[in-house]
């Protein structure tokens, strides 16, 4: 928590224990509502419910909408039903989807009992998508006109219904089939004559996706296309809602955080992982780490069968730790490129060979660079060129086999279809420690003729 919301956290309490409930609400309005959700966050289940109690509906709802559901689930039992129903009619219809869908199913049906039979209707046929689909995370708060309307007639109409609309930066035009047929931005809509019909301003090449998109495509689609909201169609084109770029900021952050936990061998998101018990953490945990203890045995096999060069030449033992985390930061760079270019969908095809071609340069210069500097070094320390030399080249190929390690293992998994932020780290960790030592020992070995002693 910022320094500055842990001084209002203390203000807060300060004033709940005086019981200057209007104070509070002064202070807490004048906050940005992501503001307001950290400062909940640290208080108890009765200050926050005395809190919550000080607002009006418009307000608990633009707080329920930055909530992690979590916490939403604890408050909601502290507002009356009257009150509750109210308030879930002011959120926004997207993020009371994502509310419904995270809750258990008699709780969900419980809220949705509570609304308007219309509001209902909707929430349920967005529920129907899966949540992690274009359908999932739209909302069907959108601006939808005829193209017959003159500018004048728009603009008219805009200003009525903008409050009602998730955003009002565009305005999509449908038929009377509701079939999309263009879109137009605010600003040209301000800016054109009045007469002209919208048929005349529109653009007609819209960029939208099916319900059934994955959001990761979604996002992708918005941040080529530099676009604050793009259509959701079926497949006759008939608008069925529109995704914000609200929402995609939350799936990048939802699936960069998905990835890095399960990288991290975690397997579960962010509040999941913060919300789960010792034990569960240590069940979810235990897979990877018990494959990286197979690969650590893979590695220790390899070195056995070189012991006798290892007794023979005591002084390789110090680079082996070198060699492995040399090796295992130039994968894992690699690997960082190649899982990056996927994610976003700029690895195509074309580009495909010109980065494998360029991470083996790397791979090439790097082991050089790093090659020598530890041939020098193993040179200098033990007084054995030729151990020196053997370090140094052992490097140099480590390096280079670690770079294209760490291209290829992810674009297989990915042509397989194995999720690579799951299976990727580990298989590429174990791969280039083995190959690593292989290596090292093989040069050794068929060099050691030649090595003296040391």
């Amino acid at each position: 928590m910022e320094s500055r919301n842990l001084e209002l956290l203390e203000k807060v309490r300060d004033l709940l224990e005086g019981g200057q409930r209007d104070a509070i609400r002064d202070l807490l309005s004048e906050l940005h509502p992501t503001d307001v959700v950290e400062i909940f966050a640290e208080l108890t289940l009765e200050e926050a419910s005395l809190t919550l109690n000080l607002f009006d509906d418009e307000f608990i709802a633009s707080v329920f909408e930055e909530m992690d559901y979590l916490e939403v689930a604890r408050l909601l039992p502290e507002l009356d039903r009257e009150r509750l129903s109210s308030v879930l009619e002011e959120m926004a219809v997207d993020d009371l989807v994502d509310l419904l869908g995270d809750l258990p199913a008699d709780e969900a049906d419980q809220l949705l009992a509570m609304m308007e039979s219309e509001e209902v209707k909707d929430l349920r046929e967005l529920l129907k998508y899966d949540e992690d689909t274009a359908g999932g995370i739209m909302t069907k708060e959108y601006i939808g006109l005829s193209p017959e309307l003159t500018v004048g007639e728009a603009t008219d109409h805009v200003r009525q219904v903008a409050d009602e609309s998730e955003t009002a930066y565009y305005i999509y035009v449908v038929n009377e089939q509701r079939s999309l047929v263009g879109v137009l931005s605010l600003r040209e809509l301000i800016t054109s004559q009045s007469h002209l019909p919208l048929s005349d301003i529109m653009e007609t090449n819209v960029i939208s996706v099916s319900p059934d998109t994955d959001q990761e495509e979604v996002a992708r689609a918005v941040a080529r296309y530099d676009l604050l909201a793009i259509p959701v169609v079926n497949g006759n084109n008939r608008m069925l809602g529109i995704v914000t770029v609200d929402d995609v900021i939350d799936v990048i952050e939802e699936e960069a955080t998905e990835d890095i936990y399960r990288m991290a061998g975690t397997g579960a998101d962010e509040s999941e992982e913060m919300a789960a018990g010792t034990w569960l953490k240590v069940r979810r945990r235990l897979p990877w780490l018990s494959f990286l203890l197979v690969g650590n045995f893979m590695s220790a096999n390899v070195i056995q069968g070189f012991t006798d060069t290892l007794e023979n030449i005591v002084a390789l033992a110090y680079f082996i730790p070198v060699l492995i985390d040399m090796g295992g930061n130039v994968g894992t760079q690699s690997f960082a490129v190649v899982v990056r270019g996927i994610s976003t969908g700029e690895l195509d095809t074309r580009r495909l060979m010109r980065t494998v071609l360029r991470e083996a340069q790397v791979g090439v210069v790097m082991g050089c660079l790093f090659g020598l500097a530890m041939a020098l070094i193993a040179m200098t320390w033990q007084g054995s060129p030729m151990l020196g030399l053997v370090v140094g080249l052992s490097m140099s190929l480590t390096l280079f086999t670690a770079s294209i390690i760490g291209t290829f293992v992810p674009l297989t998994f990915d042509r397989l279809g194995v999720d690579i932020a799951v299976a990727s780290g580990p298989f590429i960790t174990t791969a280039i420690d083995v190959t690593g030592l292989i290596i090292y020992f093989y040069l050794a070995t068929t060099l050691m003729s030649h090595l003296v002693a040391v």
